[in-house]
């Protein structure tokens, strides 16, 4: 897949485009999955429906000290990681049992762990016509169904590699989509979407919802960044309005 530049802004730079005040500007509300749509990640859950417990646990165990380094720095430490965790327990699965079961655990995973306040918000853009699309690291075999379930009209979501005889290697299509890679995938998806401008002008209005810093790039991009995480003021997206605000407001 071709890399798409992450230096485009989605913020609007000509407001007086073809005389009109205001002018027709589409609105898009881009929302994280894990920790945002719901209340907890949803990627070992996901691992132990397909492989079980005690092989993800092996797994988990056998790299605990890459994991352990992970949590603390983040970047390209995280992703490296869980493409490693993904290589142990999905390489050389079979891509069509994977995707049935994903639809399962994706139904099961939002009638567990769906949030009320933040499917609320989501319904409310979906009533004003704006453009709904879940942004999300995790794999898109998942996520995808479960934007379907929630009537988004557009999920991106990180992609997992396919080799020969229809096996999944392991690995990523591409990046893990977070943090830059989050914006500058959403970017791609509104271009081919005809959302968003190659020749500048009009661009949609961006609503984004976020709880962690894998989001920040994202929400720092947006017309209007949210912080739906649950650790207030010790939050990484703290100096953005918090979710019970926006919906209070009205907005």
């Amino acid at each position: 897949m071709r890399e798409v530049p992450a230096v485009v802004a989605l913020r609007s730079t000509d407001d007086t485009a073809n005389g009109e005040w205001p002018p027709a500007r589409p609105t898009v509300a881009a929302f994280d999955f894990d920790g945002t749509l719901t209340d907890k990640g949803s990627a070992f859950p996901f691992l132990v429906s397909l492989r079980g417990l005690l092989p993800v646990l092996r797994a988990t165990l056998r790299l605990s000290p890459a994991l352990l380094r992970a949590a603390i720095t983040g970047g390209t430490a995280a992703d490296g990681v869980k493409e490693q965790l993904f290589h142990r327990l999905l390489g050389g699965l079979s891509v069509a049992e994977v995707d049935r079961r994903s639809a399962v655990f994706a139904h099961r995973h939002l009638q567990r762990h769906l949030r009320a306040d933040t499917r609320r918000r989501l319904e409310w853009h979906q009533r004003q016509g704006h453009y709904t699309v879940i942004v999300s690291a995790s794999p898109e075999c998942y996520v995808s169904p479960a934007g379907e379930e929630l009537g988004a009209d557009g999920v991106v979501a990180t992609r997992l590699a396919v080799g020969g005889g229809g096996l999944l290697t392991g690995g990523y299509e591409g990046k893990n989509c977070r943090g830059a890679e989050k914006y500058a995938r959403l970017v791609g998806h509104l271009r081919s979407r005809g959302l968003l401008s190659n020749k500048g002008g009009e661009q949609p209005v961006l609503w984004a919802y976020g709880n962690s810093r894998g989001d920040l790039r994202l929400l720092n991009a947006a017309d209007h960044g949210v912080d739906a995480g649950r650790l207030g003021p010790l939050g990484r997206l703290r100096r953005f309005p918090r979710l019970a605000e926006v919906a209070a407001s009205g907005e």
